[in-house]
């Protein structure tokens, strides 16, 4: 869960771009950018609070065993949210045993909320 106002203050300062490009893949900075204004800051925050959801699943904080952008929110047209792992982030929910992942995403009240569910077995791709 985070703060929609804390993270659009962050990407609207001088030093915004810089924390997108280290936290957010080109893909999601593309996604987020392209909803406008007003929606803008609610796409960032939740992708932020996803972000935290899988890090905490995985039990590494970012860090050692995983990196920000190792881990991305992908949304195909007509398709639900999910969540793609590549790196230490792959490795380390491999290690865990987890084969897939289930993410919903929600925001309102100035808030966005994240929840992550893993389940065992192989990497779905």
């Amino acid at each position: 869960m985070t703060e929609i106002a804390r993270i659009e203050r962050i990407i609207d300062a001088s030093y915004g771009p810089r924390f997108a490009a280290r936290v957010f893949t080109e893909g999601e900075r593309a996604y987020c950018e392209a909803r406008g204004p007003r929606r803008r800051a609610e796409s960032y925050a939740v992708r932020f609070a996803a972000k935290e959801a899988v890090l905490k699943l995985l039990g590494t904080g970012a860090g050692p065993g995983a990196r920000w952008r190792e881990i991305e929110v992908v949304r195909e047209p007509g398709q639900p949210p999910s969540v793609t792992l590549q790196g230490r982030a792959l490795a380390t929910a491999q290690r865990a045993g987890f084969g897939s992942f289930a993410l919903s995403l929600s925001h309102g009240g100035g808030i966005a909320v994240a929840f992550v569910a893993a389940a065992r077995g192989p990497i779905q791709a």
